[in-house]
């Protein structure tokens, strides 16, 4: 109980918090009497239309900037995180961006919170000074009184002598200092982060639509990377394990031709499609470990990626730094990502040499592959980069290809692996 009570003063959130509604005040006066001045002219002009427009478009340009300084302090003082709301503004001229920004519902709530936060910060700053410097006055009330020569102290409404009255606003004084202060404070700049979310982030209704555009990408990327590996495995087949059969059974069918009359042909014609049958089953194997390899979910990505780099005909270097494995979809997909990725430097880049990186950077496996071929590289439609760049987006990550002519050619990507 007198622990939770006390929690204010055990963490240092209670001290930027203060510092943070100490600031509202000054940074809001000079942000938002420019915006209200500005609102105030424009408004005052609109009248004579055209020259309204120069001070609509500095009022907006001031309410950017604002929101901008807040959503920064908000991040450096609060932890509090407000994601940029703005859409993009479109191509054109000044008077383009104008319509946009006054189209724009986000930049309006930016406009509305500089007004807004004038008289809040006032009321905030105005309290949490009164409640600090009060209760440090009256808690330091006695010694102050002891130390003038009537031994009275005059408070401007009443007198307080050097005695029991003194004592009690001293105590008071102590219980402001550790108790109303520092919890009235936390509830100070809680209030101006309410204010800041419902004005500075995202309005909720933007969010939803944000995040269904992006479900809606990531379930578009995801069949897209279905019927990408589809058709590779329906190729793969094609070209190489069905042709070895289709040659397998007509060396056989020679062979059957030939028992009685030419038996040493016939042994030959077995023999060769013992090696077409042989043949036929790597390319199978290899392509069923493209699937899921079994030692990549027992023993996870570095052992599962050893024999891809040691089979590979270009010199490799790989760097696995995985504390923790993510879950088993992204495993597969980063598995994915740098077999296709090293298939390519193999069949196109004519390089001499490769690095692959893969760490865990917080809630997110970064990938990163590299190689010193000739570059040029495109992720063109229907082709493996791109099926990479599907398979990425349908798990909310991102992928991207660098590849200048002359290389060095780089696939870096990140997926979502949960915190």
């Amino acid at each position: 109980m007198l622990e939770s009570l006390f929690h204010p003063w055990t963490t240092n959130r209670t001290w930027r918090s203060l510092t943070h509604v100490l600031l509202d005040s000054p940074i809001s006066a000079l942000g938002g009497t420019t915006v209200l001045v500005l609102l105030v002219a424009a408004a005052a002009l609109v009248v004579t239309f055209p020259l309204a427009l120069p001070f609509a478009w500095l009022m907006f340009v001031a309410a950017r900037g604002m929101g901008r300084l807040e959503r920064s302090r908000f991040a450096a003082l609060l932890d509090v995180e407000l994601a940029e709301p703005y859409l993009p503004l479109p191509p054109g001229s000044w008077w383009a961006h104008l319509k946009a920004r006054t189209a724009s519902k986000a930049r309006w709530r930016e406009v509305a919170y500089c007004l807004l936060h004038l008289p809040v910060s006032v009321l905030t700053a105005a309290v949490a000074l009164v409640l600090w410097c009060g209760s440090v006055a009256f808690a330091f009330l006695p010694l102050y009184i002891g130390a003038l020569p009537r031994d009275r102290a005059d408070l401007g409404l009443f007198e307080v002598g050097f005695g029991p009255g003194a004592y009690a606003l001293a105590v008071a004084g102590l219980a402001g200092l550790v108790l109303v202060a520092p919890w009235a404070t936390l509830a100070l700049a809680a209030l101006d982060t309410a204010l800041g979310r419902a004005l500075l982030g995202p309005a909720r209704q933007d969010q939803l639509e944000a995040e269904v555009e992006r479900l809606e990408a990531s379930r578009s990327a995801a069949v897209g990377s279905a019927d990408s590996e589809r058709r590779r495995i329906e190729r793969d087949l094609h070209d190489g394990a069905q042709q070895r059969l289709v040659a397998l059974a007509m060396d056989l069918g020679m062979a059957k031709q030939h028992f009685d009359d030419d038996p040493d042909k016939a042994r030959s014609l077995v023999g060769e499609a013992h090696d077409e049958a042989k043949a036929a089953l790597t390319e199978l194997r290899d392509l069923v470990r493209g699937f899921q390899p079994s030692i990549l979910e027992a023993r996870g990505l570095d052992a599962a990626l050893s024999p891809v780099i040691a089979r590979s005909p270009v010199p490799v270097r790989l760097h696995v730094d995985v504390a923790e494995r993510p879950p088993p979809a992204v495993e597969h997909a980063a598995y994915f990502i740098v077999a296709e990725a090293l298939a390519n430097v193999a069949k196109h880049a004519r390089a001499t040499k490769a690095t692959v990186a893969i760490a865990r950077r917080g809630a997110r496996l970064a990938i990163d592959i590299t190689d010193d071929g000739i570059g040029g590289a495109v992720p063109a439609l229907g082709s493996g980069l791109a099926g990479l760049e599907e398979r990425v987006r349908g798990l909310g990550g991102w992928a991207t290809v660098l590849s200048p002519a002359g290389g060095p050619t780089t696939v870096m990507a990140e997926l979502p692996c949960g915190s």
